[in-house]
Formats: C-alpha cells, sequence, structure tokens
C-alpha cells in the first residue's frame, strides 16, 4: 500500500512541475524572446513613452482632432468583448445608428448638394410639430421610454438636472405618484417620460442639452439648458426629421461608421470610413495649429494611405487603418490638441 501511494506521490509531483511549472516557463520563455511585443499585448506608447493602449482593442476618441472607430456594444470594454445582439427591426439599435448619422450626414443631390443634414433638422425641431401635432420631445419620449430613461441615465448631470426638476414640482410628482401607485417613491429613470413630458410644454422646440459656461474663475463648467440647436438635437431628433422626409436625397456613409463589430472591439476602420472622417480632423488640427487648411488636409490623407493595408497585401478585403496607431501619429505629428 505505501509503495503505491509513494508512486502516485511522485507522478503528481513530476506532473505539477512540468504541468505547472516548467511548461508555463517554457512557453514565456519562447515568448518574450521570439515574440515579445505580442506576448505582452502588442502595447503602443505615447510621446512620454508610457502604454497608452493595445494595437488589439479599441478604445473612444470623442476629441474632433482624432478619428474615432467603430462603435461598441460594450463600451469598449476589453472584459466584456459582444455584439449588440439587436435585432434590424429593434428601435434602439435604429436610434443609435441615427444619432451617429444626425451631425454627419450630408444632402447627395438638389440645390443644398454636400452641405450637412443637421442645421435642417434643428429648423424642423424649432417648429415642435411632429406628425400634425405638437410638442415633439414629448412625443419622442411617450414613444420610446427607454431611450427618455437612457438620456437621464447617461450623464450624472441629466440625473440631478431630474432630481432638481423633481424637487420644484412636487404636486406634478404626487399626481404621478396617485396614477402609479407601485411607485410610492420615483426615482429619476421612473420619472424620465413625465420629466420630458412637462419639459416640452413649458420650453417647447427646445431639449434639455449640456451647455458649457466659463465660471468667474476660469473654469469650464457644464450645465443642462433649454437649447434649441446643437449636436445633441441633431443626434436624438435626425430619425423623426427622417421620417417626415423620406424623399431628402442623402449620401451614404460607410456601415463600419454606424455598425458595431462582433466583438465590439474591432481596433481597424475601413479606409473609406477614415476618409469620410478627414474633413473634421483636418479642420480640428488646422484650428489648433494656425496651419493652412488645405495644406494639413493632403498631410493627414497621405497619412492615411500610407497607413492602410488589406489582408495578405490587397489579396482580398478591403484597405484598413488601426485606429489608435493612426491617432498617434496625428499627435506625433501635431502635438498635443488645443
Amino acid at each position: 500500500m505505501g509503495r503505491y501511494l509513494s508512486k502516485s506521490l511522485l507522478l503528481l509531483t513530476f506532473a505539477v512541475a512540468i504541468c505547472c511549472g516548467l511548461y508555463p516557463l517554457v512557453l514565456w520563455t519562447i515568448g518574450q524572446t521570439v515574440f515579445p511585443e505580442q506576448a505582452n499585448g502588442s502595447l503602443l506608447k505615447g510621446p512620454d513613452g508610457q502604454p497608452v493602449g493595445s494595437r488589439l482593442i479599441a478604445q473612444p476618441f470623442t476629441r474632433d482632432e482624432y478619428f474615432q472607430p467603430r462603435p461598441s456594444a460594450v463600451s469598449y470594454d476589453a472584459s466584456a468583448s459582444a455584439p449588440s445582439n439587436l435585432a434590424a427591426a429593434n428601435y434602439t439599435l435604429r436610434a443609435r445608428v441615427a444619432a451617429t448619422l444626425g451631425p454627419i450626414v450630408t444632402y447627395r443631390g438638389g440645390e443644398k448638394t454636400g452641405q450637412p443634414v443637421g442645421p435642417d433638422v434643428e429648423t424642423w425641431f424649432q417648429r415642435d410639430t411632429y406628425g400634425g401635432q405638437p410638442h415633439i420631445v414629448a412625443q419622442w419620449a411617450g414613444a420610446h421610454n427607454s431611450l427618455a430613461q437612457a438620456w437621464v441615465k447617461a450623464d450624472a448631470t441629466h440625473m440631478a438636472y431630474v432630481k432638481q426638476w423633481a424637487d420644484q414640482h412636487p404636486q406634478v410628482v404626487a399626481q404621478w405618484i396617485k396614477e402609479n401607485p407601485d411607485t410610492p417613491e420615483p426615482a429619476p429613470l421612473d420619472l424620465a417620460v413625465l420629466f420630458f413630458d412637462h419639459f416640452s410644454l413649458g420650453h417647447p422646440g427646445r431639449f434639455p442639452a449640456a451647455v458649457s459656461h466659463e465660471t468667474p474663475d476660469g473654469k469650464t463648467e457644464t450645465v443642462i439648458e433649454p437649447a434649441q440647436e446643437g449636436t445633441d438635437i441633431q443626434a436624438t431628433f435626425f430619425d423623426m426629421w427622417r421620417q417626415e422626409h423620406a424623399d431628402a436625397d442623402l449620401n451614404d456613409v460607410p456601415s463600419d461608421l454606424v455598425m458595431t463589430s462582433g466583438s465590439g472591439l474591432d481596433p481597424h476602420i475601413t479606409l473609406e470610413n477614415a476618409m469620410f472622417q478627414l474633413d473634421r480632423v483636418a479642420s480640428a488640427w488646422a484650428k489648433d495649429t494656425g496651419r493652412d487648411p488645405a495644406q494639413v488636409h493632403h498631410d493627414i490623407e497621405t497619412l492615411l494611405q500610407e497607413n492602410a493595408t488589406a489582408p495578405m497585401g490587397g489579396a482580398w478585403g478591403v484597405k484598413m487603418i488601426n485606429v489608435l496607431e493612426l491617432n498617434l501619429a496625428l499627435r506625433q505629428r501635431y502635438g498635443a490638441p488645443a
């Protein structure tokens, strides 16, 4: 019995040493000597020499000076790789795509060829009529409760604004509680539709949007105010405008500009997508650096062509660009954004 036990312990010791020690050590050694970059996460470093991300994982960029990646269904969280799994008939998907299109889409035909649709969306919105009925904001919130709630929880300032409104209108909230006895202490999310309905009545042709002001001490403060123009309105109400202007001839946009990838973390965009964003990026850098806009546009377009690659040397597929590598190249060329 003791002889069998000792042999079992000896085999166990060898197995643990090989599988948990020697094998990982060999793999680590090969990785660090033959594939050091890949083994350490394919990290990219910024101008200060510090890692800023991996070339394998997308990350968000919001400034106009930078190219933006594909939308992400997981908010670019590398621990939660997943697609959106939203059907084409799901209004949440339609609203997200429309929100992207509103501030950027342009006319394809007619006297406004090449001009952005956004200003026309704002003018239409200010009339405060949709489907022959007044109060566009109330109609939007009533038809899409989830989008109204998403606006409330999208930012802490939104949540605080709705809570402040509720504190200032106790009678309106009390009536809502009377009609919804199962929620005696409603949270701001519960009052989302009620808030927008009341806001629409008091501020026709306006939408609660983030507005930045400079404080007396020189700092920038962002507050929520009734607004009649801006990208918030262009994004939120483009879909409703489009339904009333179905005959408007608009330019197509690259699909990867508005649709997520299967992982939600795709670090690449198509060259077509990058060219679509080129005017915005070039204009922002020209303004920041004080350089000739035409020259900046040409330089960045050249940079795009230099960084675009297709699979297997172009044997198939379309040309793609790694967004992080591209934005680092812009940072190296022009410095930090103003």
